[in-house]
């Protein structure tokens, strides 16, 4: 059983930035995709970015392009998503996941992750 660990989150204004880290155990960490996802309260869980290294591919939310970048650090089982030109509407508790199996094609669905972190707030004042 994989355990995800993220933090990095706080409270930055508009236009800053912050990098998440998701520490990962085990010792496939390179073999499955790894995404990051958001929550706002009251809305539901959505699709930030995912790195589908085995394909060589990133993906972006549109809301996140350009902005946001997904990477890995294979030797210490890490990924990052560094923010940048925060808005206050990324306000949310971020979390990463890594999918359930190995995907033929970049995964994106919540569905599609079966181990997730416990979250770290992210909050962007205006």
């Amino acid at each position: 059983q994989v355990q995800l660990v993220e933090s990095g989150g706080g409270l930055v204004q508009a236009g800053g930035s912050l990098r998440l880290s998701c520490a990962a155990s085990g010792r496939t960490f390179s073999m499955y995709a790894m995404g990051w996802f958001r929550q706002a309260p009251g809305k539901e869980r959505e699709f930030v970015a995912v790195g589908w290294w085995s394909g060589g591919s990133t993906y972006y939310a549109d809301s996140v392009k350009g902005r946001f970048t997904i990477s890995r650090d294979n030797a210490k089982n890490t990924v990052y998503l560094q923010m940048n030109s925060l808005k206050p509407e990324d306000t949310a508790v971020y979390y990463c996941a890594r999918a359930r199996g190995i995907y033929g094609s970049a995964p994106r669905a919540v569905s599609d992750f079966g181990s997730w972190g416990q979250g770290t707030q992210v909050t962007v004042s205006s």
